[in-house]
């Protein structure tokens, strides 16, 4: 697969990143038995030997587990923790958590992101965070203990670059404003039925300043790749089977699957997106890798932004 610099660090990665969210088959954290452990194994594994090197977690992915299966991933595949990039993102705490009467909430204060990393070091068994991301803003973010937080974990060796999930442009902008290293990354939501970010300026942003957007649900939580028909009972099932017809079309004149149409309709776009990839079947996973060099004509991609928005552009 073909690599991309991600922001104006030298950090490396594959143009289509692999999200963990879902390998461990459950939401919270029981003990996980032999066989979701070896379906997340095999998934993480497919990931990588299709090319894969961008890696994605969440300490609150299935409460920690998840990185605690990829963690011991690594520990069965030769050779792999030396050609990929960790990512993993902090901030949102559970209702529960640490007392029971606490709400769910966003949390980066000082305190939480620096332990949060250390228990993420911890889980996966590994000495360094490639991209360590807020996972969501907090409304009670202090820029100034964000920027020491980070700080403290790069001196430490323990994180080599820091970027954001889910900011808008102006939060990003004022939490920059604090830190002494660039942030390089915000992940998104971001595809053929959430473009926001085409429209608001974010996107042109993101290349004005040296930010890589990674895009999170890039298929719309598989919606843009199904097979099996459209619920008329949704109340925007005509326009999903539009968007669905449209990447058919494209897909049969591209000889490839309409995931690999949707996600290079994403790559596409001069910002360098990197769409996240989150299947656990093997065979979608390697599927996907062929969005890698599809690149789509102006005509095509505007075919498919047309459909997206439901009428004739303006």
């Amino acid at each position: 697969m073909q690599t991309i610099t991600l922001g104006e660090s030298g950090l490396k990665c594959s143009r289509l990143g692999y999200g963990c969210w879902r390998i461990t088959g459950v939401i919270s954290h029981p003990p996980i038995d032999e066989e979701h452990e070896q379906k997340g194994r095999d998934a993480i594994t497919a990931a990588y030997e299709a090319g894969y090197t961008m890696f994605d977690l969440a300490d609150i992915y299935s409460d920690g587990l998840a990185e605690e299966v990829f963690g011991r991933t690594l520990k069965t595949v030769s050779g792999m923790r030396d050609h990929i990039a960790i990512t993993t993102k902090c901030g949102i705490r559970q209702k529960g958590e640490p007392d029971k009467d606490s709400p769910h909430r966003y949390d980066l204060s000082h305190e939480h992101i620096v332990s949060s990393c250390d228990a993420s070091l911890k889980r996966m068994d590994i000495d360094c965070i490639d991209m360590f991301l807020l996972h969501r803003p907090d409304y009670l973010l202090e820029q100034e203990e964000v920027a020491k937080a980070f700080d403290e974990l790069k001196q430490a060796g323990k994180v080599r670059e820091f970027g954001v999930s889910n900011f808008t442009v102006d939060q990003l902008d004022h939490l920059q404003a604090a830190c002494s290293m660039k942030l390089i990354c915000n992940q998104v939501e971001l595809s053929l039925f959430h473009y926001d970010t085409l429209e608001d300026g974010s996107l042109d942003y993101y290349q004005r300043h040296g930010i890589t957007p990674v895009a999170w649900s890039p298929l719309a939580q598989g919606r843009l790749g199904r097979e099996a028909p459209v619920s008329l009972r949704k109340a925007n099932h005509i326009q999903e089977q539009t968007v669905r017809d449209a990447l058919h079309v494209v897909a049969q004149q591209k000889e490839c699957s309409p995931t690999a149409v949707a996600l290079a309709w994403l790559m596409r776009h001069p910002a360098g997106i990197v769409p996240i990839v989150g299947s656990t079947n093997p065979n979608h996973i390697r599927d996907a890798t062929k969005a890698d060099g599809l690149r789509l004509s102006h005509e095509d991609w505007y075919r498919l932004m047309e459909a997206a928005a439901g009428e004739p552009l303006p």
